[in-house]
Parts: C-alpha cells; sequence; structure tokens
C-alpha cells in the first residue's frame, strides 16, 4: 500500500514542480494586479466598506454568475445569514441542510434561532440529495394552511440550503422543484463553487439567494469575503440596506431605520478581488486541467476520482477521491502527511459536533458511507500546467 502511496506523493511533486517541502491543500495565486489596485485603494484613503472598488467588485461577480444583483459581505457565512433572515427564516422555524458540510452552514442557519434537519446526499455529487430530500419530506411533514409542518417537532420548515459540495454542483434543479412543492425558500451555499455550471447555469443562481465565499483557501480570495447572489430587486436593495447597518443615505446625518448588520466588505479587500477576478477564467481552466491529470492518474491505480456529474462543469475546488474504507483513509492521511503532502477528509458531520447532535436526521447512509472513504488532494492553481 505504502508503494501506491509514494506513487502518489511523486505525481502531486511532479504537478506542483515542488521535490521537498509542503505541499498545501490549497493557496492562494496573486499573479496579476493585486498590489497595483491595493496601492490605488489605499492611496484615495478609501480602505472601508465604501469606495468603488467594492462597486467594482459586486459588478465583476453580478456578470460572471449571471446572476441581477450581487452584495459583498465581509464573509460567506454572513452572506448565509442575512440570506436566511431575508427568507424570513425566524426562531424556533427549522432549516433543511446536508450533515456533510462545512460549519458555517449550520451556524448560519442558527444564528437565525432556527434549527438545522439533516438530510442526506447523492454520493456522485456530494451535495443535497433531491432523493433523500423528498423522502424526509413526505414521511415527515404535513403541508397546511401554506406552511410545512414537521410532525414531528411541530416547527415550520423554512428553508433549504443545500451545498455544492468541493465545487460539484449538487441536483439544485431537482431540489427546488420539490421545496417549491412544500413552499420552503431555497438557499444555495454556493461557497466552493465560484466557477461551477450546472445545465449551463452558475451555481447560486438557481434559489431564492445563493453565496459565495472569498477566504483564503477559495478559488479566488479576498482574504476573507462573500457574496449574496439574488434575481430579486428588492431583496437585493434590502441585503445591501441590512448589511450595512440599514444607515439611512443622507450626507451628514446618521439615521437607521432597522436593526441590521455590519457586514459589509471593505474596499480594500475588494481591491483585491477585483484583480483576483480578472484571473478567474483562466484559473478554472488550470485547475480543470489538474483535475483532468488527476483523473487519468488515478484510473491506472485503479482509485476512484470524484468527476463532475451529468449536465455539471465543475470548477474542482478540491479534487477528492474515495478510498476503499475507513482504514485505508486513515492510513494515507497520515502517510501524506507525515511526507510534507497535505490532504485532509472531509469535515466532521454536523450531527456529531456538540451543539448539533440532537437535531433531527434523515437517513444519512451516503453521507457516512462518504465520511469514511473521501480525501481531498492538493488543488492549488497551477499555472501552465
Amino acid at each position: 500500500m505504502e508503494s501506491k502511496f509514494s506513487q502518489i506523493i511523486e505525481f502531486i511533486r511532479e504537478k506542483y514542480k515542488t521535490p521537498e517541502g509542503i505541499i498545501p491543500l490549497h493557496e492562494p495565486r496573486f499573479n496579476g494586479n493585486e498590489k497595483k489596485y491595493l496601492h490605488e485603494c489605499i492611496d484615495t484613503t478609501f480602505v472601508s466598506s465604501v469606495g468603488k472598488f467594492v462597486t467594482r467588485f459586486e459588478e465583476m461577480v453580478a456578470e460572471f454568475t449571471g446572476a441581477k444583483h450581487a452584495i459583498a459581505a465581509v464573509n460567506g457565512t454572513a452572506a448565509l445569514h442575512i440570506s436566511l433572515l431575508l427568507c424570513d427564516v425566524k426562531p424556533d422555524d427549522e432549516v433543511i441542510t446536508q450533515a456533510l458540510t462545512f460549519v458555517a452552514t449550520a451556524n448560519s442557519i442558527a444564528y437565525t434561532g432556527a434549527k438545522p434537519v439533516f438530510v442526506d446526499v447523492d454520493r456522485d455529487t456530494m451535495g443535497l440529495s433531491p432523493i433523500s430530500l423528498k423522502s424526509f419530506l413526505t414521511e415527515n411533514t404535513t403541508f397546511k394552511n401554506g406552511l410545512c409542518i414537521n410532525n414531528t417537532s411541530g416547527k415550520r420548515i423554512k428553508a433549504c440550503v443545500p451545498m455544492h459540495t468541493f465545487g460539484h454542483p449538487c441536483r439544485i434543479d431537482e431540489i427546488i422543484s420539490i421545496c417549491n412543492q412544500y413552499n420552503i425558500d431555497v438557499v444555495e451555499d454556493a461557497a466552493e463553487s465560484l466557477g461551477s455550471y450546472f445545465k449551463g447555469q452558475h451555481t447560486g443562481t438557481f434559489g431564492k439567494f445563493g453565496t459565495l465565499s472569498f477566504n483564503g483557501n477559495k478559488t479566488i480570495t479576498t482574504g476573507g469575503g462573500g457574496m449574496i447572489l439574488t434575481k430579486d430587486d428588492e431583496l437585493g436593495k434590502l441585503a445591501k440596506h441590512i448589511t450595512t447597518t440599514a444607515k439611512v443615505p443622507h450626507r451628514w446625518e446618521f439615521v437607521h431605520d432597522m436593526t441590521a448588520y455590519n457586514y459589509r466588505l471593505t474596499n480594500l479587500a475588494s481591491a483585491l478581488g477585483c484583480a483576483q477576478m480578472e484571473q478567474l477564467p483562466n484559473f478554472i481552466v488550470q485547475k480543470r486541467k489538474l483535475a483532468e491529470a488527476y483523473s487519468k492518474f488515478f484510473k491506472k491505480l485503479e482509485i476512484e476520482f470524484i468527476t463532475e456529474a451529468q449536465n455539471s462543469s465543475s470548477n474542482y475546488w478540491l479534487n477528492t477521491i474515495i478510498l476503499k474504507d475507513k482504514a485505508e483513509q486513515s492510513s494515507f492521511l497520515e502517510f501524506m502527511n507525515n511526507n510534507n503532502i497535505m490532504v485532509r477528509p472531509v469535515w466532521q458531520l454536523m450531527n456529531r459536533l456538540e451543539m448539533y447532535k440532537d437535531c433531527q436526521c434523515g437517513s444519512l447512509e451516503n453521507t457516512e458511507w462518504l465520511t469514511d472513504r473521501v480525501v481531498n488532494l492538493p488543488s492549488s492553481v497551477v499555472i501552465n500546467l
């Protein structure tokens, strides 16, 4: 087994042209106008949440994704939080999501006072399964007076947050179709899928809202940062208002017309984002080339490599393999990290975390199967692969 693992190390070091030292899981690339725009931003002295780079960054993301409105936020978690609030998610409501996700997904639900309900994912996309969603709603809820009521808790299920896991689009059209039958709003967690498409449409633009993340490990980064996407004019306007402390525009007065949030992204971070967006198309090309090379390599080793599902085009944010069992996964993780190749398993499942262990779950068969086998490989952009 170690011989096979050594071949993988040799392959990764050759692709990254790094014969020794640490190869990170996903590090940013700053090969464009980052320093130029940052200097320009500093020279203007507008480094907080007001400035031309914030507006430009929002426009660039909206144009790239095809969203009608893009509203910059301080991070992806804040973007999710605001999106759920604007879906009228209230304390004591419930929100369906997947247990196989980063903790921000569940935390943003908890911030509203609502409680997550976890359903299964599909093995091929690793995203929320429409079959599991439909089964849970059919078996556990009653639809009356326009509300979806959980028979067990008696609470309203107000929203659903599917995630496009590791950049691979889930079957979002089926999910939305099911949720529409139950009057459940869909907020897409597209944090990892900038540059991914389902049936030719960018992820994050199918639901009532979609959200992106620009954390340091994402395909493009602003150091932190997030974005709210929506096609609704009124909600887009309200999202910008509520993320900017609900300040009523005035040249000198400070009047705020509702309790709101200081969630706007800074002009300084947005300057970085503008430079990154200029490079995004090439980043996606290079990441897809890396994924293709991984796919061919692992086919020879008879190890399953996750590829984009039918009707999908993935950004391959994190390249993923499926090992045969938990024992092999553990051995691989230890061997690779001991040899300075950063690899990781999926996150600890949300329903296994202390604060969410009492949340209701549907069947999580695929979720648990993947958790014992998935490993993410180094996936940083390789320029001119």
